[in-house]
Parts: C-alpha cells; structure tokens; sequence
C-alpha cells in the first residue's frame, strides 16, 4: 500500500482549463462549442488581476492595479512577462496566469482560418495551446490501439472505466487508477520532446512550450508566503 501526501498551495499562480466538445453524427461541429468558448473567457478574464484592454490603435494592451491604486499599462505580452518576473507584491498579490487547453479540430478551425470561438480564446487566455489529431491519435494508438507495454496499466484502468467488464470510473480527469497514475506520468516524462510535437501554440504569436515551462516554474518558485505578507 503506498500514501502520496501533497499539500496544495494556498495562492494559485496558474490554471489550465481544456476544452473538447464531441461532434455528433451527421453534424459539422458540436453544437456546444459556442458556450465551452464563453465559459473559458469568462474563466480567463475573471480570475487575474492582470487585464487585457483594447488601445484605439487595436493592439492589446495589459492593465495591473499597484499598491497606489496606480493604474500601469503596457503593451499585454511586455506585462506579462514583466509581472512573471517580478518581485513586486502588489503586481504579484492576484496575478494567476490562465492557460487554455482545446482539442477537435473540426470545432475550432474551419481549413485554415480560425472559427470565432477560437478567437474568442486567443484573446482570452494569456496562453492558448491546440492538441493536434495527429498527437491526440498517436496517444490513443499506443493506450488502446496498439498498446505498449508502459501504457499496460492505463490500458487496463481504461477498460475497467468503459470496457464490456466496466466496474467504476478508474480512468476521468476527476480520478483515476494510482498505477494508471504512474504509467502516464512517466510516459509523458520519458517522451517529452515527442509530446511537445503533439501541440500548437495559439496565443501567444510565435511562442513555445519550453518558454511556457519556464513561466511556470519561475512562477513556482516565488515566495508567496513573503510575497502576500508585505
């Protein structure tokens, strides 16, 4: 028998949120997918003290309250990163970085050119990645299709979940198996540089996933204890 304790801490600095929303037979996109896009802007604008706001000449800017009541604005991707790198308390206090997560291309894009519930995302999530087909169909190749002998245990968690000898989930984004747990952790750990393939970065322009770890982990080691106590 194995005990994992975590202790969660008390100030979120960042959320993901995924969004994927089935097609139905006979139908050219989910019908949901429309209010899955609201729901994440609403999310994604709610939540930060750091705010997206439109200048006259259309870019987009960012707005952050000081200690003052001091409204400081830049241009939104130069005050993203200066409030990941600060040290400052009142930039820091409330700031939660929001990355969106969507999936099912036939809902979010149309050839090319981006469906507006897509763009409704881009413009809401400071990041906004696209797991691809071809990876979303790789990981479901190697788990059920084809499986591999590291992926034996969340195969066998799955078919527990939603096989013809189905006995409780074991296998959701809410729970799931311990050895299941594992067997996926250490997949996508073994095979990082692969699953980073496996993705598209939306929002913002010209960004990567190497640069949003070292958001994330910069973000980590900050002190809020010290950070929230000034």
């Amino acid at each position: 028998m194995a005990l994992t304790i975590s202790v969660l801490s008390q100030h979120p600095f960042a959320i993901f949120e995924c969004k994927r929303v089935g097609v139905e037979e006979g139908m050219k996109k989910g019908p949901q997918s429309i209010e899955k896009a609201k729901q994440g802007a609403y999310v994604a604008r709610a939540v930060s003290s750091l705010q997206k706001v439109r200048y006259t000449n259309g870019q987009i800017g960012g707005v952050i309250q000081l200690a003052d009541g001091t409204l400081y604005h830049k241009p939104y991707v130069q005050l993203l990163e200066e409030t990941i790198k600060s040290t400052d308390p009142a930039m820091l206090r409330d700031f939660i970085l929001t990355v969106g997560v969507v999936s099912n291309h036939g809902n979010w894009f149309t050839e090319q050119d981006h469906n507006k519930e897509l763009k409704v995302l881009a413009q809401s999530y400071d990041w906004l990645l696209f797991l691809t087909d071809q990876g979303l169909s790789q990981f479901v190749s190697q788990l059920l299709l084809h499986p591999t002998q590291e992926l034996a245990d969340a195969r066998a968690a799955f078919l527990q979940s939603y096989g013809p000898a189905a006995s409780g989930n074991r296998f959701t984004k809410v729970k799931i198996d311990l050895k299941a747990d594992i067997a996926v952790r250490r997949y996508f750990a073994t095979h990082a540089e692969k699953i980073q393939s496996w993705f598209n970065i939306i929002a913002p322009n010209g960004q990567s996933l190497k640069k949003l770890q070292e958001e994330l982990k910069r973000l980590n080691a900050k002190d809020w204890v010290k950070i929230l106590a000034k």
